[in-house]
C-alpha cells in the first residue's frame, strides 16, 4: 500500500498565495498528492486578481473557498508550507516545514500578481521534485 503524500499551503487570508500554490500543485501533480490550503484569518472569497493570473496559465481556482486553518488539517499533512501566517501555524514533530517569503498579492496590480504566480510555480515545481509517495 502506498501513502499519498499531503501538502498544506497556509497564508493569512487563504485567498491568494496559498490558493495559487495549491492550484499549481494540483495542476502539476494530478492526483498523486493530497493538496490542501488554509488561512489563519481567511477572507470570504478568493482574490479576483489571483484568479485572473492563474486563468492566464490555464488553471481555474474559482471553485476554491478560503478555509480556516485547523489543528487537524495541519496534523494530517506531511508537508506544511507557510507564507506569512506567523505564529498561527501549529508545529508538529516529524512534519516537513518550509516558509516561503512571497509578496502578498492582496491589492496588487495584475503584473505584480503574475510575478508572484510565477515565483510560486518555480517553488512548487521544486517541492514536487522533492516529494515521493511512500510505501
Amino acid at each position: 500500500m502506498t501513502h499519498k503524500p499531503s501538502v498544506l499551503f497556509v497564508c493569512v487570508h487563504n485567498a491568494g498565495r496559498s490558493q495559487m500554490a495549491a492550484g499549481w500543485l494540483r495542476h502539476l501533480a494530478g492526483d498523486t498528492i493530497d493538496v490542501r490550503s488554509a488561512g489563519s484569518a481567511p477572507t470570504d472569497q478568493i482574490n479576483p486578481t489571483a484568479v485572473d493570473a492563474m486563468r492566464e496559465v490555464g488553471i481555474d481556482i474559482t471553485g476554491e473557498t478560503p478555509t480556516r486553518l485547523t489543528w487537524d488539517t495541519a496534523e494530517a499533512s506531511d508537508v506544511i508550507i507557510t507564507m506569512g501566517c506567523g505564529d498561527a501555524c501549529p508545529v508538529f514533530p516529524g512534519k516537513r516545514y518550509e516558509d516561503w517569503k512571497l509578496t502578498d498579492p492582496a491589492g496588487q496590480p495584475l503584473d505584480i500578481v503574475r510575478q508572484v504566480r510565477d515565483d510560486i510555480k518555480t517553488r512548487v515545481t521544486d517541492l514536487l521534485a522533492s516529494i515521493e509517495p511512500q510505501s
